[in-house]
């Protein structure tokens, strides 16, 4: 061959490998599957409720499954989605609520599994400022970071109760909810979650209170989800469904071993060994979803006609397009 001939083959080998994205199936060596390689951005900075990748890596159950994983904490918890749609990561942690909006927004994004199968969203008061339910927030101060889906779950936990949108003040305090609420900035702060929060404010020596919006009129939904590019599914669906099967034996065994569990959570950063993630670890263990790969259609379903009522899709996306059984054809 020439050399120029040369040079076009190993250009269009590289190109290949370009477009076949960040995480190419292994290939097969003497009939038998090596380990996929896979990128998996956190939505957050590493918390008790990652536990269960935390404890699937470390335990070497990834590697039972035929996978390398690699856990990734974003800059910007707005990123992780965009990075999985663009194929430049395989899966991302991400919330149900959000995944409605970018899908409506046309994002190739599909639910492959749950992580955290409860909503963690709640509203919270100082359990000393008088506030006993949802209704007694009128006229009231409420704190909250980001708006959008948020503002959403908020006003129709007031309309449950008979507290319409407009009898509420509505404060951004950017992300110090916790300290707006401590400090009586405000009366209430929302988008606060359950497992984290209320562990803060114990630990500065003041008790909550939460209303809980599955409870106050809000359709309950998966809280963290796995989602994956929807265009390239098929072509990874198998490792995808070893992931997920090892991440449920993470589950089940720190079910099994709370104690032990937190232990060799702490051990993977000595960072993560504080009261409040010790609190928010007993606090997130009985939401974890015990059937990772298991899909409630039901619940996005009914979620997305939610949204759509208010306003909040153009349109209403069926199942398929959402959420997928990764253990069903």
């Amino acid at each position: 061959m020439t050399s120029m001939t040369h040079r076009f083959m190993g250009a269009c080998l590289a190109l290949l490998l370009v477009l076949s994205g960040p995480a190419l199936a292994a290939e097969e060596r003497d009939g038998t599957d090596t380990s996929d390689s896979l990128k998996v951005m956190l939505d957050w900075y590493t918390n008790p409720t990652h536990a269960p990748l935390v404890i699937a890596k470390q335990r070497g159950l990834f590697q039972d499954h035929g996978l390398d994983v690699e856990l990734i904490s974003p800059a910007d918890p707005s990123v992780p989605p965009k990075l999985v749609a663009a194929g430049k990561i395989d899966l991302a942690l991400s919330y149900q609520p959000q995944l409605h909006l970018q899908v409506d927004q046309g994002l190739p994004l599909v639910r492959v599994g749950t992580l955290v199968a409860t909503p963690l969203n709640a509203t919270l008061v100082r359990a000393d400022s008088g506030i006993e339910s949802m209704a007694d927030l009128a006229g009231k101060r409420i704190g909250y970071s980001v708006g959008g889906v948020e503002e959403v779950l908020l006003n129709t936990m007031l309309e449950h109760n008979g507290v319409a949108p407009e009898d509420v003040e509505m404060v951004n305090v950017n992300f110090a909810l916790t300290p707006a609420l401590i400090g009586e900035k405000v009366d209430a702060i929302t988008g606060a979650f359950r497992n984290f929060e209320l562990a803060q404010m114990a630990q500065e020596g003041v008790e909550g209170r939460a209303f809980y919006i599955e409870e106050e009129g809000v359709p309950t939904y998966d809280e963290l989800i796995f989602v994956a590019n929807r265009d390239t599914l098929d072509a990874h669906r198998a490792a995808y469904a070893r992931f997920m099967a090892a991440i449920g034996e993470a589950t089940a065994w720190i079910i099994n071993h709370p104690e032990e569990g937190w232990e060799a959570f702490k051990a993977y950063d000595p960072a993560l060994d504080t009261p409040v993630n010790r609190k928010a670890w007993e606090n997130t263990l009985p939401r974890f979803a015990l059937r990772p790969a298991a899909l409630d259609g039901q619940r996005y379903e009914a979620f997305e006609a939610f949204l759509l009522e208010r306003g909040q899709i153009k349109a209403k996306s069926p199942l398929s397009r959402l959420a997928v059984d990764l253990n069903r054809p």
